[in-house]
């Protein structure tokens, strides 16, 4: 019986072994020639209420998306963050990687015209189920909600892994620009950001949900002090005494000009103070303003009348370190107020945040901004 070898396994039989080690060695440059994976992808500061590996994909898609569409003017991250709000709150209930991937994917309603999830237009299938995992019809997909069809035009590679997913954060937040970018709009035009909107959801109450998140973290992305920068004098005697204070319970009705101390009953939630020594919010302001001086009335509401007010709508680009920070339910009228920080610089502050944590240092929350005062 005749062996009969193949057309390559001849090629080797008759130049012999140097050839085959050649061979691999040519293998074995090849697969360490590989370009190294891209770092992981990281957020450039905090946001409340943003998952930090989230808010990177946005900051990225931001800062790439001028090569992509370079007539584009104004694109933000916080543009990207309000879609994002709206369509899945950021991802949550799902893992996110360091890569950007998300898992479980997320998946809207079947598009059938059923009148699921709102939808009584039906939308045949044009991907095969590749993103979706539907061949009859299309869902949307990933973070912002994309179509397959749609994704198909805007999806790009945002973290240079030679793929476009719609379930990857950063895929999906760099798609999600160019499709809000178009041919070039000028997003800083505030008509031209909302005609944007609408064309991602042809709604106009959606519009306006967006644009509220938008300016929302707008106002907490505004930097007013560079990293590691300290404030001095007065204000860094206020910051110093509170940030003393990290780690100290919070007790409602607790603290005064003399430090921690036990509480009262109770808290909107029933949680009483009686038997925790330590600060509520305004507490822990009334603390550190003492330590130069200046007598503090005991709630977050009288405090915001002390000092210069510094209104919601002058953004927290107007704050600077030691500046009371407020938080309401109704951000306009100071009646509402409900909360105090002290404004560290950076989007940050220190607060005693509700019954059942610590003083601690965080970003400055997401909801109910009400302004600030500067009582130095």
């Amino acid at each position: 019986m005749t062996r009969r070898l193949g057309c390559g396994a001849a090629l080797l039989t008759l130049l012999g072994a140097p050839l085959l080690v050649l061979l691999l060695v040519i293998v074995a440059i090849a697969a360490y020639s590989k370009p190294p994976a891209a770092p992981p992808i990281e957020a450039v500061g905090e946001v409340s209420g943003i998952p930090s590996r989230m808010l990177a994909a946005y900051q990225n898609a931001a800062t790439r998306l001028p090569k992509e569409v370079p007539a584009c003017r104004g694109m933000r991250w916080p543009i990207l963050a309000g879609i994002a709000r709206i369509e899945t709150n950021h991802a949550s209930g799902h893992t996110v990687s360091d890569a950007g991937d998300i898992t479980p994917r997320i998946l809207g309603p079947r598009l059938d015209g059923s009148g699921a999830g709102g939808n009584i237009t039906v939308f045949p299938d044009t991907d095969n189920g590749r993103f979706d995992g539907d061949t009859a019809y299309e869902r949307a997909v990933g973070p912002f909600q994309f179509l397959p069809s749609t994704w198909n035009g805007s999806g790009r590679d945002a973290n240079d892994d030679h793929a476009t997913d719609p379930h990857n954060a950063d895929d999906a937040a760099l798609g999600a620009a160019v499709y809000l970018c178009g041919k070039g709009r000028n997003l800083e035009d505030r008509d031209q950001l909302e005609a944007a909107i609408f064309q991602y959801n042809h709604s106009q109450a959606y519009v306006e949900d967006v644009l509220s998140w938008i300016d929302r973290y707008s106002q907490m992305s505004t930097g007013t002090i560079p990293i590691g920068q300290r404030p001095t004098g007065t204000a860094r005697t206020v910051i110093d005494a509170a940030l003393a204070q990290e780690g100290v319970p919070y007790s409602w009705g607790g603290g005064n000009a003399n430090g921690p101390s036990t509480g009262i009953c109770c808290s909107p939630s029933g949680k009483s103070g009686v038997r925790i020594r330590g600060f509520d919010c305004s507490g822990l302001a009334l603390y550190a303003y003492a330590q130069v001086g200046i007598n503090l009335p005991r709630t977050a509401a009288a405090q915001a009348g002390v000092g210069r007010r510094i209104p919601a709508s002058a953004g927290v680009g107007a704050l600077k370190p030691g500046d009371l920070v407020f938080f309401a339910y109704n951000p306009t009228n100071d009646a509402t107020i409900h909360h105090v920080g002290i404004y560290l610089g950076n989007g940050k502050m220190i607060n005693a945040p509700r019954p059942g944590t610590n003083v601690r240092t965080e970003a400055l929350w997401d909801d109910g901004f009400a302004g600030g005062t500067r009582p130095l």
